[in-house]
């Protein structure tokens, strides 16, 4: 039969279209009739094996669907939509915006000689001084490398004693060509702009510097060997938060062959970011991952965390879990396309999240500040937060569902982690959920997507290294380039030394 996408007569693919739905009805009769068969040779209710059988096809068929043509945002509509004279006037659109951090050049333009005649009279025109008509041009100058030819300049001594030479810049390699500013460039390029190298090389040439990738990564590795001790202090600046974030994604290592699935391990405070790039996503790494940590530590439902804390022969679990919200409200999000009641539980869900937002962030506050927003975010979810728990675990309680449905899974991945979920009701520090750590991984799965992994070990602590610090100055709101130089050119003149960003001095 010629498939149905290359038909292009309207009569015959009307014909066809009649035909599968025939056929899929027939095979619907007969998975059914085959359901009761093994239900009754198994001694199930063939009622029963029939109905979750359907209901899983239900909940295949609407994930596919949501991944072909739905939104890709788990935000679910409104209850309320608003008239569309209304969302007009919320809409910014794209009109001109201001732009403070471009220098502005003057440009005067004025009338060619011939063209300086009055068009009425035919007198001549005569400039009329400190009048002019404005309008602005966004325009751009293209980058541009320089070879700088340094010429050091030699001293002698009148008596004869040893010549003087004036001292080089300083260089990432000693005797190397390129300049530190170089290499800080290749690697924003690369780990902030998410540019593979053989990219960044054609780009390059292009601008006139004729350079191969090698090179570059030459650079990149150098740099990275100044900025190691500044990347390792970062993981004790997380350490030291009361609560930390935890996550992990794919990352892959392309030495020989189709490459191996290696893990990226990241740990986040609201202050800084130390990714780790590891071989493995067991609980003996995620124990090494959170070290001897002896705070909270918000992850999701993933078992290496919590294998990771378990008490062993070495002693008591150095931190203690708390879980998220999000990940147990995406679940119920996906379950609702087959699972209405999902409803009630997300409106719930909801309801914390609105509570939250009017809540003080501890994290921007010191001293007595801090100390009073926190006892107000305590007082706050006890009067009204623990009442919206209490319903959500009444509500999960009270729904019956087919075992392996969407709705099953959800309610079983709640209640399972209930205790961890729960701990934001005693614990002042500890948010609904864990998005500070995931807005943290967008970089690296972008990069990803990009340059597609690592081609060798180095490749993986390099990377690591270069996300820990570029994320961990936008956490600051520091330029990462500016602190990427800064950090660098300490380091040359006093290797062995440390330079975090100044939101952390």
């Amino acid at each position: 039969m010629v498939p149905l996408g290359q038909v292009k007569d309207l009569e015959t693919a009307k014909q066809m279209a009649a035909l599968l739905e025939a056929e899929n009805a027939r095979l619907h009769q007969r998975l059914e009739a085959l359901v009761q068969e093994n239900a009754r040779l198994k001694g199930e209710d063939a009622q029963a094996r029939l109905q979750l059988e359907l209901t899983q096809l239900q909940e295949q068929l609407a994930r596919m669907q949501q991944r072909l043509f739905g939104a890709s945002s788990e935000k679910r509509p409104s209850a309320q939509q608003e008239e569309p004279a209304a969302r007009e006037c919320q809409q910014r659109g794209h009109g001109p915006r201001a732009q403070p951090e471009l220098p502005v050049q003057e440009v005067l333009l004025p009338l060619d000689e011939a063209d300086k005649v009055c068009g009425l009279c035919g007198g001549a025109l005569a400039e009329w001084r400190g009048q002019t008509e404005d309008s602005e041009e966004v325009s751009v100058v293209e980058r541009h490398f320089v070879l700088k030819r340094y010429r050091r300049q030699k001293y002698r001594c009148p008596e004869g004693c040893a010549p003087v030479t004036a001292p080089t810049a300083p260089r990432l390699i000693p005797g190397g060509r390129y300049a530190v500013d170089f290499a800080v460039h290749v690697a924003l390029q690369k780990y902030a702009f998410h540019l593979p190298l053989a990219r960044q090389e054609r780009m390059y040439r292009r601008e006139g510097l004729v350079v191969d990738t090698q090179t570059l990564w030459d650079q990149l590795s150098a740099l990275a060997r100044h900025l190691q001790p500044s990347y390792e202090a970062l993981l004790a600046v997380v350490f030291a938060s009361p609560l930390i974030h935890a996550d992990e994604t794919h990352w892959h290592l392309l030495d020989k062959g189709p490459g191996k699935k290696w893990y990226a391990w990241t740990v986040a405070s609201p202050r800084a970011v130390h990714h780790r790039i590891l071989p493995s996503r067991s609980g003996a790494t995620a124990r090494q991952v959170l070290g001897n940590y002896q705070g909270v530590a918000m992850v999701d439902g993933y078992a290496a965390y919590q294998t990771a804390t378990k008490p062993g022969a070495d002693g008591p679990a150095s931190c203690s879990l708390v879980f998220c919200w999000a990940h147990v409200r995406r679940k119920f999000v996906e379950a609702e396309q087959v699972a209405p009641a999902c409803a009630q539980v997300l409106s719930l869900i909801g309801q914390l999240y609105a509570i939250e937002a009017g809540l003080p962030d501890p994290h921007a506050l010191e001293g007595a500040q801090q100390t009073a927003a926190l006892a107000y975010r305590l007082l706050v979810r006890r009067e009204q937060s623990v009442p919206l728990v209490a319903a959500i675990r009444e509500w999960a309680l009270a729904q019956r569902a087919l075992p392996g449905s969407g709705l099953r899974k959800a309610l079983e991945y709640m209640l399972a982690l209930w205790s961890g979920l729960t701990v934001f009701l005693s614990n002042p520090w500890v948010p609904l959920d864990n998005n500070l750590v995931e807005r943290q991984l967008r970089d690296l799965v972008l990069g990803r997507k990009n340059h597609y992994g690592s081609k060798s070990l180095r490749g993986t602590e390099v990377a690591a290294l270069f996300y820990s610090l570029i994320e961990t100055a936008r956490l600051g709101g520091e330029d990462p380039g500016r602190y990427l130089l800064r950090a660098a050119l300490a380091a040359i003149d006093n290797p062995g030394t440390f330079t975090l960003p100044s939101s952390l001095d």
